[in-house]
């Protein structure tokens, strides 16, 4: 066992790298050529040896390096990597005050941001500005108890949000979860009170499935009164099916009418920010029907971008709303028919009654399908399925709208 006067007299012999003086226990004193002195503890982990660093000489004196030994030695019997715990608690110092709440979810939404999309970007920040941050922001994420957070997400489900309240301890999980990668806490609480809150039932979009029905509906949009733009749309819409963000928004420099095609670019689709700078475009096989109406259209908008423009901008297109509203009109609330219900109108019926491959129609959706390995299939080796179905489709909206060849569905 070293004493102090063995420390403070030893020196490195000329020549050698270093010198080193065994203390006891695995702990040593190492002498370098220049003089300087550094206490060490060696020991084995997994069968290799390691070491780790107790400070450096007069400062850690020996008895205090032996109490420091010690201290290893206990955290390794416990199977423990004392070094790995030193660089743990290195990395919590660099940081002290950046474990709160609000300090980490800002952190986790900063790494996220580059691969959400705008509106899902929003959408968080919203959970956190709003229903977050205001009880649990200035806290200390790992002093936070799951209690709290219960309390705290019942705030949303009590203004009847049960939807919102959900979506609220979703995003809290996400950022306990990166608090626990980043040594800010050792759990995630969130899963404690996933049972503790009221079950919600998501509301489908409205859509009608009858076949009568659809065609009356049919008769109503065909006769609508309003502007020629709005009356094309609405036309298009239950033609078409595609998403009402992605109908509004349509441009001209999209659609071949000669070819009969319409291709809307991957930035413009549903999808994740690397789906939307790399995935393929969504191509939409255009019936005889829906050229028809594209062809009368362009006189009227065909001079800009955009098919479906604003009355107050040309360089926006119609609102949200719009097509509601004329729906509304028509005697249509959103409990009978939404717009985007006219994708699971076409989904039921192009399947249960022109019994078409779900396979296409999924396809013709936009939605991804998997097949049994788990690959995405290729949407455009369904192209020329999709084509002849379009048209089937069409066809049969007219059918419906003239009443004939239609047989009710029995009641139940």
């Amino acid at each position: 066992m070293l004493t102090d006067a063995e420390c403070k007299n030893a020196t490195c012999p000329p020549g050698k790298k270093r010198e080193r003086l065994a203390c006891s226990g695995g702990l040593y004193l190492e002498v370098s050529p220049a003089g300087s002195k550094r206490w060490f503890y060696k020991y084995r982990k997994d069968g290799k040896e390691g070491r780790m660093a107790l400070g450096s000489y007069p400062g850690v004196g020996a008895k205090d390096a032996r109490k420091a030994r010690d201290a290893a030695k206990l955290k390794k019997s416990t199977g423990v990597d004392p070094v790995q715990v030193r660089k743990v608690e290195k990395l919590k110092a660099a940081t002290p005050d950046a474990d709160t709440f609000k300090v980490t979810a800002l952190e986790w939404y900063a790494m996220k941001l580059d691969s959400w999309s705008s509106h899902y970007a929003i959408r968080e920040k919203r959970n956190l500005e709003k229903d977050l941050f205001p009880f649990l922001g200035a806290r200390r994420i790992g002093e936070i108890e799951a209690i709290e957070l219960l309390a705290t997400v019942r705030r949303v489900e009590e203004r009847g949000a049960l939807d919102v309240a959900h979506r609220v301890l979703t995003t809290a999980g996400q950022v306990w979860r990166y608090a626990v990668a980043t040594g800010r806490t050792p759990r995630d609480i969130t899963a404690d009170i996933r049972g503790a809150l009221k079950p919600h039932h998501g509301k489908h979009f409205a859509a009608i499935t009858d076949p009568v029905k659809l065609g009356e509906l049919i008769r109503v949009i065909r006769g609508y009164q309003g502007g020629p733009i709005v009356r094309a749309a609405l036309q298009l819409a239950p033609m078409l099916f595609q998403r009402p963000g992605e109908l509004r928004a349509a441009e001209w420099a999209e659609f071949d009418l000669d070819g009969a095609m319409w291709t809307i670019p991957a930035a413009r689709m549903k999808r994740s920010v690397d789906g939307k700078r790399n995935g393929d475009p969504h191509q939409v096989p255009l019936p005889t029907q829906a050229v028809e109406i594209l062809r009368k259209l362009h006189p009227l908008t065909g001079h800009g971008k955009l098919l479906f423009h604003g009355e107050r901008s040309h360089e926006r297109p119609i609102s949200d709303n719009t097509l509601r509203a004329a729906l509304l009109t028509l005697g249509y609330g959103p409990d009978a028919q939404s717009v985007h219900g006219f994708r699971a109108t076409a989904r039921t019926l192009l399947a249960e009654e022109l019994n078409i491959d779900p396979l296409v129609i999924e396809a013709q959706l936009a939605h991804a399908v998997k097949d049994a390995n788990g690959r995405a299939y290729n949407r455009t080796q369904y192209l020329k399925h999709r084509t002849t179905m379009m048209q089937q489709w069409a066809d049969y909206l007219d059918k419906l709208a003239q009443g004939a060849d239609v047989i009710p569905f029995k009641a139940a």
